[in-house]
């Protein structure tokens, strides 16, 4: 059995790195997609079929254009 490491133990980078990750956790617990893992209907499968057989791409220029948005 490993000993578990102590913060005075950690380097700098190493602490960084834990904080960074549990800042991430911590945000996708309160901000996260409450659908995910949801089953999609038919007919959003049926259109994310279409979608991802078309050759047709719009880039994120003409997206925002289409929404309104401004970079």
């Amino acid at each position: 059995m490993t000993e578990p490491t102590t913060l005075s133990k950690l380097t700098l980078a190493e602490l960084k790195d834990l904080v960074q990750g549990m800042v991430d956790d911590r945000l996708r617990t309160l901000l996260g997609d409450p659908d995910l893992g949801a089953p999609l209907g038919q007919s959003v499968r049926d259109r994310l079929k279409q979608s991802l057989a078309s050759t047709e791409r719009l880039t994120g220029d003409d997206v925002a254009d289409k929404l309104g948005l401004r970079w």
